[in-house]
């Protein structure tokens, strides 16, 4: 959404804006109402079946308990569509995956919304809580077994969203070099970098256009029509990536969730690197 077509949704009662940001940056300031869910993007998702339910379970009750409702659209707010690493798209992709019916993104974010004027308010924020009822989306996900019998297929293409760093394998993590116990990446991943679907402005970040972006994937022998998998570390910059092909008219996208965090963590997975 531009901002002002939130302005417009706001006016008419049929929005509700969730802001992924810290409790700090919230507190400084927010757009008036805005529910604060951080956890959309701090969570860190397992996929197997345990993990599943575990996730599905807990943002049922955090969403409901937060107030987020069905008949509204959602509008996820980060900084800028770059400053959580893509936060406000992972919070989207969560929405969307958990059945809600209408969530969209901020395009300019609450950088863009404050610069332009519109009202920011640092008030506390109460909301009535809701209930949430959760219906996944199974054709939006990879688990971890699907994830094993898919590597090295002919039949998808796996792409890699994560930073220069973490794909040559000289860090495991945006959290810090060593916070996952291996570094390197999934076999037969194609790399490009989340950032490079974005353009930068002057005081914020917006996707490219859609021909840049299909021309950029394109050059790494990514198609419109192909069947490709997303990962990240935790599904955040993919899930800013997902959102970029599917405006670029992608037709089947999927996230694999636990993306890096996830598969690091077994043993016995195989990993390339590091370089």
């Amino acid at each position: 959404l531009t901002l002002d077509e939130l302005q417009e949704l706001i006016s008419s009662g049929s929005a509700q804006v969730v802001d992924i940001r810290t409790s700090e940056r919230f507190a400084a300031g927010h757009i008036p109402g805005a529910i604060h869910v951080p956890e959309l993007f701090s969570y860190l998702a397992m996929t197997t079946d345990e993990g599943l339910e575990a996730f599905q379970q807990e943002f049922a009750a955090l969403l409901s308990k937060r107030g987020v409702r069905q008949d509204r659209t959602l509008v996820l707010v980060e900084d800028s569509l770059e400053t959580w690493f893509g936060g406000s798209c992972r919070g989207y992709w969560i929405l969307t995956y958990l059945g809600h019916p209408d969530v969209r993104v901020l395009e300019r974010g609450f950088m863009g919304w404050e610069h332009e004027g519109y009202p920011v308010s640092t008030e506390p924020v109460y909301t009535p809580a809701s209930n949430f009822p959760v219906h996944p989306r199974s054709e939006m996900i990879l688990t971890l077994e699907q994830m094993k019998d898919l590597l090295g297929s002919n039949d998808v293409k796996l792409v890699d969203n994560r930073d220069r760093v973490e794909w040559e394998g000289q860090s495991s993590s945006p959290y810090g070099v060593d916070f996952a116990p291996r570094k390197g990446r999934i076999p037969s991943a194609i790399w490009v970098e989340w950032y490079e679907l974005m353009q930068q402005h002057l005081e914020y970040c917006t996707f490219k256009t859609p021909e840049q972006i299909r021309d950029i994937c394109a050059a790494q022998g990514l198609f419109p029509q192909d069947d490709i998998i997303l990962y990240c570390f935790k599904g955040a910059r993919s899930s800013n990536s997902y959102v970029a092909l599917k405006l670029a008219g992608f037709e089947k996208v999927r996230l694999y969730l636990g993306s890096w965090n996830e598969w690091s963590r077994d043993e016995q997975l195989p990993v390339e690197g590091p370089f």
